[in-house]
Parts: C-alpha cells; structure tokens; sequence
C-alpha cells in the first residue's frame, strides 16, 4: 500500500470581494518534494486560464500514470522505447446521474521504439497499461470529506 497527499491552499485577499462571479479562485497545490502548482478554477467558472485547474489535473495524471505504466511494462519486455508523447483530451460535461463529472478521457499517445514495434504488439502493451493504470482504474473510487476544526 502506499498512501500520498497534497496541500491544497486559497486565501481572500485583504479587502477583496467573495462574490460568486469575481471571487479570486487562484490557490496552490504543495506537494511532499516541495513542489508548488499554481492552480485555479477553469475559465468556464470564472478560473484563470494561465494556471492548472482540476479537471485537467485529473487528465494529465491519468495519462501520466498511463506513460509510466506502459514504459514500465515496455522496460520489462526489453523493448527500449525512445520518446512517448501524449495529448490527452478529456470532456466535461452531465453524467448519467445529471451532474456534472469528467465523462470520457482519450489518450492519444505516440509512442517510438529502438525496434520495430508492430501494431499488434503495440495494442497489446496499452491495453496491459491500461488495465494497470491505478487512476484509471480509480476515477470512480469513494471520496470522503472529513473537515477539520
């Protein structure tokens, strides 16, 4: 088992407004290493278009968690692969229950090889990742909220 956190900060500027439409959604994500995402809402919700928001958090770290599994996986079968490039896409939009959710994710990785690698075996080694990917396989896991006082 292995467990990880996050930081997660937002502060009201002095004599700023908290106003649905124009209050500052721009906070920080600190990280265990000491490494700090500038984050905000998406631009849709009144967020700032320059910084990380949630939702593609969630795509970049469902392809990242893909990548590393599948250089994993390449790395084990001695298939030395020399870039993976991914531009992942994902779409918010209702769910079936009529919330909003993070309703698909498309990966769209390039990967080159030392070798020649044929399609099959290409398939093969992203159907392996994904079906070993932990996010993927967790984006309908529990989350609770425990506030603290």
């Amino acid at each position: 088992m292995s467990e990880y956190g996050a930081t997660v900060a937002w502060h009201l500027p002095p004599q700023a407004s908290f106003d649905y439409e124009t209050f500052d959604r721009s906070h920080e994500w600190t990280f265990a290493g000491g490494e700090v995402v500038q984050a905000s809402g998406s631009p849709e919700y009144f967020g700032t278009a320059s910084r990380v928001n949630p939702d593609e958090a969630v795509i970049a770290a469902t392809a990242s968690c893909h990548m590393l599994t599948f250089l994993s996986i390449a790395a084990k079968q001695r298939l030395r692969v020399l870039s993976y490039v991914d531009r992942p896409h994902g779409v918010v939009e209702k769910n079936a229950e009529g919330r909003f959710a993070i309703t698909r994710i498309n990966l769209r990785p390039k990967v080159v090889f030392e070798e020649d690698v044929d399609a099959a075996a290409l398939a093969k080694l992203h159907e392996s990742a994904h079906r070993n990917c932990f996010v993927a396989n967790s984006l309908r896991s529990e989350v609770t909220v425990e506030p603290e006082s």
